[in-house]
């Protein structure tokens, strides 16, 4: 048995590891997101400083904390198979939801995971022991803990947001978008606040519990003591010391956001650590114990007691050093850290851009109270006081950098905020989350600064809500699994145990696979981002004229994909074909409603009088996609329940008669698609005349087919579904043809 649980310990350790990677991706938002967000400097500059603050921060962790070894269960009631059953279901569940998230590109707390994961393993436990031996579950299960971590989930989304929103707010009106005309008597004491505020949170919760401090004398204690003293102190030189750099050119703002990026990495490594490695090493020490301490005793009766006191695990600190070095690796290497905090960015940048989340009912009625609230409000506001507010929130001279989201002082901001509230939250004993905090500061931040328009808000919100519900989700969905999986660990045994690390193992493979895949399939619209970014009207219209043909040329692949998935499905009786159609069509839609956004938005960005003049050839080019689809969608609708419901298959004289039509429609779509996508419109004229035979021939094929229906008495169905199926095939053709036209005269000068 002991071999067991050494395997047990061995295959936790190694979900420790991933778990490390995991962790890092999911709270890279945290201290990633202001720095890359407004381009502060190269993106492996700011990988390089969070890289440095993370292995800091983890090399000098005092490595445990209480919440993994007694914070949740009592150790007292419990032996080593029960906390083994607990740890493996803990880690399990950890990784796979976390790997979950990450895939999905949604930030969530490692705190909520573990926390609620242990609460739903030693539950699991603590039923068994409450029917056998009538134990109380309030003797067996510390739910002080989880309910202080529900609070601070509560506390950290509403405190953050309304913080960001006013602080955010005051400093605009100090700064205004035009930041480098406004800070000759302002910058110094905004650099002096920010780098004292974020030295206050490095030393009170980077720093706090390390020996680095302790060894000057700087102990909890002590900084309790003289906190005033060591926030004027260091203001006042902190103060002087950004005077003398902005004189001398040096960007205020870059070395703000630099040094939050390092110190937010460094408490996060520190103080987050336990959520990925603290069960492991609990487990570990149990293990230990239970070797030199055991005398035979069966491991099934053997009370964990060790749990309840200080850690005393020897070599912990290499462990540290270890887990320090693979999340610095994991920082610098991880995909899926790169587009966590792509969505914590896309919700919060400044301009319109590209929309990830689509509207929703509930974020339409909070934008539609908000505008009626505001008008209200508006009309208590002196005129000349409005007017003023609005002239120092004008966007027409912001100033960005190339590539960039928001700007260094919203940055800033962010990051100096993040840094006072979880202070203040440690000060005050509340359980704040880092990546609450992190990621509702940005959102409070954006609203002040006015990136959510009327054009953005519903989108943005929904992205908003989406990520909300899913740190609840997590909750309960980490207390579910971790029950399910405990509970079979404790009753199922060896056998159980083993099914679950192959579970383990493969879930997470699978979705490393679909991640890949997944980003392979998507890609990023870099043209888009040029137009939004672009502000030379000549330079925004070649860049849109060939987004718009990339659109235009990828709708007419996606078409003769789909037609011929249709057409084949429904000559050969294919459900597979069909089903592939179905997937193909419901795919398209969506993203045809983001690209024809973009390009809407693009279309305000040029000179006015060519948009006169080509908004209608424009607007007709995406009338015929969006009818393209909707014609597609009808043929296959039919064609699918008649296949679906194992009807008659299509007779061969039909067959015979329907395919050199594929053929002809096929070819018909690949020469636009050519003329399209080169913008070389010699010979459309030739084109269109054979689109217009097809429609011919497709319409005597219909009169022939109407003939038949009236003469003969065959099966009813299947005449009337090919019928169909000409008919939305000529339409198909006929729209085709309009949206050739109308891209050669949107194209052409």
């Amino acid at each position: 048995m002991d071999f067991f649980y050494v395997g047990i310990l061995a295959f936790l350790i190694i979900l420790a590891t991933f778990d490390l990677s995991v962790g890092v991706a999911n709270d890279a938002v945290n201290f990633l997101s202001p720095a890359v967000g407004a381009k502060t400097a190269k993106f492996r500059t700011i990988l390089l400083v969070a890289a440095i603050g993370i292995f800091v921060g983890a090399s000098t962790s005092s490595g445990m904390m209480d919440i993994a070894r007694h914070g949740i269960l009592n150790p007292l009631y419990y032996t080593l198979d029960d906390v083994m059953c607990i740890f493996l279901a803990v880690a399990a569940t950890d990784v796979i939801l976390l790997d979950i998230f990450n895939t999905l590109g949604m930030p969530t707390s490692t705190t909520v995971s573990m926390v609620f994961g242990l609460l739903g393993g030693s539950t699991a436990l603590a039923f068994s022991k409450m029917v056998s031996a009538g134990m109380p579950y309030a003797q067996l299960i510390n739910t002080d803990k989880a309910l202080s971590v529900i609070i601070g989930i509560f506390l950290s989304v509403a405190i953050a947001f309304v913080v960001g929103l006013i602080v955010m707010w005051l400093t605009r009106v100090v700064f205004t978008f035009e930041y480098k005309k406004h800070l000759r008597y302002s910058v110094a004491i905004f650099g002096g606040i920010g780098v004292t505020s974020i030295f206050y949170f490095l030393i009170t919760s980077g720093l706090r519990s390390s020996n680095v401090l302790h060894n000057i004398g700087w102990t909890p204690e002590w900084i309790d003591a003289h906190k005033v003293a060591i926030l004027l102190i260091t203001f006042s030189i902190m103060t002087v010391l950004m005077e003398i750099l902005h004189l001398l050119k040096v960007n205020i703002f870059r070395i703000v956001v630099l040094f939050g990026t390092f110190s937010l990495a460094m408490a996060f490594a520190g103080n987050d650590l336990v959520n990925f490695i603290g069960t492991p090493l609990a487990g570990l020490e149990s293990f230990l114990d239970f070797n030199q301490n055991g005398n035979g005793t069966p491991a099934d009766n053997y009370i964990v007691s060790v749990l309840a006191g200080e850690s005393q695990l020897p070599g912990k600190q290499w462990f540290l050093i270890g887990a320090g070095v693979i999340m610095t690796v994991a920082i610098c290497t991880s995909k899926k850290a790169h587009k966590v905090v792509e969505t914590t960015v896309n919700l919060s940048r400044q301009d319109e851009g590209e929309e990830v989340f689509s509207s929703s009912k509930i974020a339409r009625r909070t934008v539609r109270s908000v505008l009626t609230i505001t008008s209200t409000m508006n009309r208590f506001i002196p005129k000349r006081l409005s007017n003023w507010i609005d002239k120092r929130f004008e966007q027409e001279a912001i100033m960005l950098e190339e590539g960039a989201a928001f700007d260094e002082v919203r940055a800033s901001v962010n990051l100096v905020l993040a840094g006072l509230l979880i202070v203040i939250g440690t000060t005050f004993r509340l359980p704040l989350s880092t990546t609450y905090v992190a990621f509702m500061v940005a959102m409070g931040s954006s609203l002040a600064d006015r990136a959510w328009g009327r054009e953005t808000a519903v989108y943005r919100i929904t992205g908003v809500i989406t990520v909300i519900g899913g740190w609840f989700i997590t909750a309960g969905a980490a207390f579910i699994v971790c029950f399910l999986i405990a509970m079979l660990n404790h009753f199922g045994g060896v056998i159980a145990m083993i099914l679950v690390v192959a579970l383990v193992a493969f879930v997470i493979i699978s979705n490393n696979r679909r991640f890949k895949q997944k980003r392979e399939e998507e890609g990023v619209d870099t043209l888009f981002r040029q137009i939004v970014r672009t502000h030379d009207k000549s330079m925004v219209w070649e860049l849109l004229s060939t987004h718009v043909r990339t659109t235009q040329g990828d709708v007419l692949v996606f078409t003769r994909s789909a037609f011929r998935h249709i057409s084949q499905g429904l000559m050969h009786d294919n459900m597979k074909e069909l089903r592939a159609a179905h997937h193909e069509i419901d795919e398209e839609k969506g993203i045809w409603k983001r690209y024809r956004r973009k390009e809407i938005l693009g279309m305000r960005k040029i000179d006015y009088m060519q948009a006169v003049e080509k908004n209608t050839w424009f607007h007709l080019g995406c009338n015929s996609i969006t009818q393209i689809i909707y014609g597609l969608k009808r043929m296959l609708e039919p064609c699918l329940e008649h296949v679906d419901n194992n009807f008659n298959p299509m007779p061969q004289a039909y067959v015979d008669e329907f395919i050199p039509i594929c053929n002809a429609v096929d070819k018909f779509l690949e020469e636009t698609h050519r003329l399209i996508t080169s913008g070389n419109f010699n010979g459309v004229d030739e084109v269109l005349v054979e689109g217009n035979a097809i429609k011919s021939r497709i319409s005597q094929i219909r009169h022939e087919q109407q003939d038949r229906i009236q003469r003969d008495e065959q099966n009813l169905k299947i005449d009337l579904l090919y019928l169909s199926t000409l008919q939305e095939t000529q339409e198909i053709i006929s729209i085709t043809r309009h949206l050739l036209r109308a891209s050669k005269r949107f194209q052409t000068q």
